[in-house]
Parts: C-alpha cells; structure tokens; sequence
C-alpha cells in the first residue's frame, strides 16, 4: 500500500486546511482565551468519543468506563509533570499513562469482555469506580478527594489538535485493517466469527486496549491544559457525556464523533447566557435530534476521500467515451 497516495494526500491536506483556518482565527483574535478552552474541550471529547466509539461502534461492546481510563492519564501526566515541568516531563507523563491504562485494561478486559450488553456495561462502569475509588485512596501521591493542583500548563490547543489528528489516523487505519474487519465480524456475530476461527476474545480485548490508551491521552491533555484535577471530574457522568456524543455522532462513524463533538461543544457556548436553564435546554436539543434522527447525525457513514477520488476518476474517463459516440 503506498502512503502518498491520493486519499491520503487529501486527508493532510484537509487537516492542514482546518489547522490553518483555526491558526488564522486565532491570529485574527476570533479565538480569545474563553474560545480556546471550547476548542481545546472539543478535541479531548473528539479523542475520547472516536476511542469509545471503537469499543461500542467497532468491537459492539457496551463499556462505561472511559473515565476511569482518562483518569489514570489524568493522574500520569499531573504527577509527573510536578516533578519534571517541561516538554519532556509531559511526554513522559502521557507515555506512563498511555502504559498504565493499557495493562489495566488489559488486566480488566480479559475476563470482563466474556461477558454482553448490560452485563458488560455494569462490569466497565465498576471497573473505573474501582480506579476513581484507588486515586481517593493513593495519599499524597493523588492527594486523595483534594486532587492535584498547580499542574504545569504545557498543552496548547496545537498540541491537542496533533493528538486528535494522531487518534483519528490511528482508529481510522484500525478499522480498515485485517483487525479491524475481524473486529467488526465480531460485532455483527461473534458466534458466526469464532466458527471461522477468530479468537473473538482477543479482538474485542485489542479494541478495548486500544481505547483505554486513546482515553489516557485525553486525560493527560486534560490535566497539563486546565491544571487542576479532582477524582470528582472523572465519575459515571463523565463516561455518560462521553457515551451522549458517541450516540449522537452515529455508533460505527468515526466522522460522526467528531461532528458530534463539535456541534455539542459550541452548542455549550451559546446556552452558557441560559444559566441554569442551559443543561434542560441541552438535554431537549439532544432529545429532539433523537426522535428525527435515532441513528445519529450520520448513522454508520464516514467522510471517504477515496470514494470522491473514484468518482472523479470516472467521470474522467467517461468524458472521452462520450466525445466518441459524439462524433460517430
């Protein structure tokens, strides 16, 4: 497969069209600081909504314990970043916490992922109690329900946006994969796939994994952005939002995570004059998109470059089988 193909020259350039539309903004002073902070919220939930939407959309299993997941990246970076307060420290904090979260997983996922639908979701939503309940307990390397404080603010919203960039590549190429096909197999029937041979039980351990890692990422942004963290901000509510932009987005659309992520964010902004009225206001806008729109902005669709490309390349080659009969 050759990397400086059309799609993939097509999606840098995307990229760096939407980098230097939000640099262009930001320079114009378009964005000032209360904007940057809906921007840079929006990419952690972008990072966090295409990881859990792998485990749910991808691998079909119901988990609800990304946010014990993000904590454990939370913590990493919060705790290592004290000690060593630059570049460096932050790259180590989000690599150890990346690691810890894996294993975790891991650890969790093999006997966990056996098991289906409510089953599941009860056991994940343990699960990251069970993390919330630990970093309470940690003394003063967490410092208990107290959290952490004074965390070097190292993460910009271009840091940020290369980490939602890397996430996106990443889970888009897992899912085109020979993994990923084996791991939407698994989704459609898992009884099917493990009378062809697939170990079902490690693909949906792998897509777990790999989750929980991109949830820790997140976690890490969080805390080296906003420089305070609490066990407080990573309860069964922020697995809940989590889940609220996945369903809304489409379960299995990847595109649709990141719109959703989106439109929700600056749907908070413009209900923040609403004061206490903006989470009623908030929760019926969801429940109108529902109704008329029970699969999701998009449903299971994606953003295909490649398809527009083959389009374009059959139109082409139309045009002179046209001017042919023409002349005939």
């Amino acid at each position: 497969m050759r990397m400086l193909n059309k799609t993939n020259v097509g999606w840098l350039a995307l990229f760096l069209l939407v980098f230097a539309l939000i640099q262009g903004a930001v320079l114009a002073g378009l964005i000032d600081a209360f904007y940057e902070i809906t921007l840079v919220t929006i990419l952690i939930n972008v990072i966090l909504a295409v990881g859990l939407n792998l485990i749910i959309g991808y691998s079909g299993q119901f988990s609800l314990g990304h946010a014990g997941f993000m904590a454990i990246g939370a913590y990493a970076a919060g705790i290592v970043t004290k000690q060593i307060p630059n570049y460096g420290g932050l790259l180590v904090g989000m690599l150890s916490g990346m690691v810890i979260a894996g294993l975790v997983a891991l650890i969790v996922g093999i006997p966990t992922l056996r098991l289906k639908g409510d089953y599941l979701a009860i056991a994940t939503l343990g699960v990251a109690e069970i993390i919330r309940v630990a970093i309470l307990n940690m003394g003063g390397l967490t410092n208990g329900a107290a959290g952490l404080s004074g965390i070097p603010y190292l993460s910009t919203w271009f840091i940020a946006f290369l980490a939602a960039v890397f996430v996106i590549i990443l889970i888009a190429n897992y899912t085109r994969s020979s993994v990923g096909r084996a791991t939407i197999s698994v989704r459609e029937d898992d009884i099917a796939a493990e009378s062809l041979g697939i170990n079902t039980t490690r693909y949906k351990t792998v897509a777990f994994v790999l989750g929980a890692v991109t949830a820790s990422l997140a976690g890490s942004l969080h805390a080296t952005y906003f420089s305070v963290i609490n066990p407080d901000q990573f309860t069964f509510m922020r697995s809940i939002d989590i889940l609220i932009i996945v369903v809304f987005g489409g379960i299995g659309s990847l595109t649709g995570s990141v719109i959703a992520a989106a439109v929700l964010g600056v749907l908070n902004v413009f209900l923040q004059p609403f004061g206490s009225l903006r989470m009623i206001l908030y929760a019926l806008a969801l429940i109108f998109i529902m109704i008329f729109k029970p699969s999701g902005l998009l449903g299971t669709k994606e953003l295909q470059l490649s398809k527009w490309f083959n389009r374009k390349k059959k139109q082409t080659q139309r045009q002179p089988v046209k001017q042919k009969e023409a002349a005939r």
